[in-house]
């Protein structure tokens, strides 16, 4: 089986011991909080990376429990930084290079050798590291999360989508697509407010057979199963029973047709 790996690179504007330090103590601050950023979205409250060889790469959950999802092989504060999955067959590599201007942080997510399972996800994440870098001598510490209301757009080709509204509409995102990227989704936001492009005809996560969806409104919840009970029993077409992909969600569609998907919130979203 030949290696399948993805690359990254960011330039930020610290030299790479505070790079290094940002990275690993201050992930929680740096990681946003987005729909599929964790395995459990509805349950997850923190991040962390514990320090040393041996350390281990944490979802940790409101209830004590914590997810592992790597352990720590190679620690060189300022340098490198080495950890090996526990949830998939990927090692990842993240090198801190100094340059003129601050460091250049790289990382490298790599499936071992016999490995099958891998979860590539880091050129889309390490985007979020860079406005982290630039603000967190005046911000305080503490999770970036986002908005209970999150807005869904539906796309013939949503990366395309994605560099011209940020070009001609000044939309912004800590990962615009470059061309070749192939993610499932994209993530724009206003502020705190998610803007979720979606390939078309069809949403991702539905088994109906409509194509003319453009667009749908996702709103996160406390209590999920009672939102779902609630709405089925209230005369709310059910598109899509609760799944789990990442986030908890079911979706729903209102008296005039539109697309509604309702997610389980977080235990950090206000």
């Amino acid at each position: 089986m030949s290696t399948r790996s993805a690359t990254a690179s960011v330039e930020v504007h610290i030299d790479p011991t505070a790079a290094f330090t940002a990275f690993t103590d201050e992930i929680d601050s740096w990681w946003v909080r987005g729909p599929i950023n964790f395995f459990d979205a509805a349950r997850a409250a923190q991040m962390r990376i514990e320090p040393g060889v041996g350390g281990r790469v944490l979802e940790v959950y409101t209830d004590a429990d914590a997810l592992e999802l790597a352990r720590v092989t190679v620690w060189e504060p300022g340098a490198r930084l080495v950890y090996r999955s526990s949830v998939d067959d990927t090692e990842t590599e993240v090198r801190f290079d100094p340059t003129g201007a601050g460091t250049r942080v790289t990382v490298r997510q790599y499936l071992l050798e016999g490995g099958e399972r891998a979860f590539l996800f880091w050129p889309r994440i390490i985007k979020m590291f860079v406005p982290w870098c630039a603000e967190r001598d005046r911000a305080s510490r503490g999770p970036r999360e986002m908005s209970r209301l999150h807005v869904g757009l539906y796309y013939e080709d949503p990366h395309e989508a994605a560099r011209w509204l940020h070009r001609v509409f000044g939309l912004d995102s800590w990962k615009i697509p470059e061309e070749g990227d192939t993610f499932e989704w994209v993530d724009l936001h206003v502020g705190d407010v998610p803007i979720l492009l979606f390939r078309s005809p069809k949403p991702p996560s539905t088994s109906d057979t409509a194509d003319n969806v453009t667009h749908e409104i996702w709103v996160h919840v406390d209590d999920l199963d009672r939102h779902h009970a609630h709405a089925r029993a209230n005369g709310a077409r059910i598109v899509s029973e609760i799944t789990q992909h990442g986030y908890r969600a079911y979706v729903a569609e209102d008296l005039a047709g539109h697309r509604w998907t309702f997610a389980q919130a977080r235990p950090t979203m206000r």
